[in-house]
């Protein structure tokens, strides 16, 4: 009995060998590909730009004007006489009537100044940039990451041109739609429209994008010259 149980033992491992095939590459490209989002449906805010070029023009504006005025009221202070600037200037603004266009101009563009001023406060910004889905491992839930969108057009480009019959691709990415504008010199049309919607499909999907844009190709034959 002692002889005959390391023999079954090694027939029972040949068996699980002939019984598990060897990984494919489509396995294995099937598996390299992101999973399901690991976060249970939470919301994937977009990132915030810093926007260090617009706060320190205004900062440098702001000091400016009030250092300026600063030394003007300081002056006056100490007995000098104000500057002939803020002279005018309140002249001006006391006289002028409010219908005026001199008036209704600055008006216009200190309000747009401060409209602008006011979408930066409250909008992300960096609109190139598309979030991807949150890592699976909860350790590094503080980790975000993102993909330029030419990255995104770069790889959807690659992929089209795997596709028989595809001559040219031109795709443009957006936040929010992707649009593809392929040329096919042979093949039916409608075949390669498949082909393309499943090719782009499969490698949008593998891009890991938290919220994927829309696909919109337009498939036609190259211009006769």
């Amino acid at each position: 009995m002692s002889e005959q149980q390391p023999e079954a033992a090694t027939q029972r491992v040949a068996a699980d060998d002939t019984e598990q095939p060897r990984p494919t590459l489509a396995d294995k490209a099937g598996r390299s590909g992101p999973g399901p989002p690991a976060s249970g449906g939470q919301h994937v805010r977009r990132f915030w730009s810093t926007r260090r070029v617009p706060a320190a023009i205004v900062a440098l504006l702001a000091a400016a004007v009030t250092g300026l005025l600063l030394y003007d009221v300081v002056a006056v202070r100490v007995g000098r006489p104000a500057m002939s600037w803020r002279r005018s200037l309140a002249d001006e603004l006391a006289s002028r009537p409010l219908d005026d266009g001199w008036m209704i101009g600055g008006a216009a563009l200190a309000m747009a100044v401060g409209l602008w001023l006011l979408v930066l406060a409250v909008t992300p910004g960096l609109r190139r940039l598309l979030p991807m889905q949150p890592p699976a491992d909860t350790r590094a839930a503080d980790l975000r990451s993102g993909l330029n969108r030419s990255a995104v057009a770069l790889v959807l480009r690659d992929r089209a041109m795997e596709v028989p019959g595809v001559q040219s691709v031109r795709i443009d990415v957006g936040r929010h739609k992707i649009r593809a504008r392929i040329r096919s010199h042979f093949r039916d049309l409608e075949e390669v429209r498949a082909d393309l919607e499943s090719a782009l499909a499969n490698g949008l999907q593998q891009l890991g994008l938290a919220r994927p844009p829309a696909l919109s190709l337009d498939v036609r034959r190259p211009k006769k010259r």
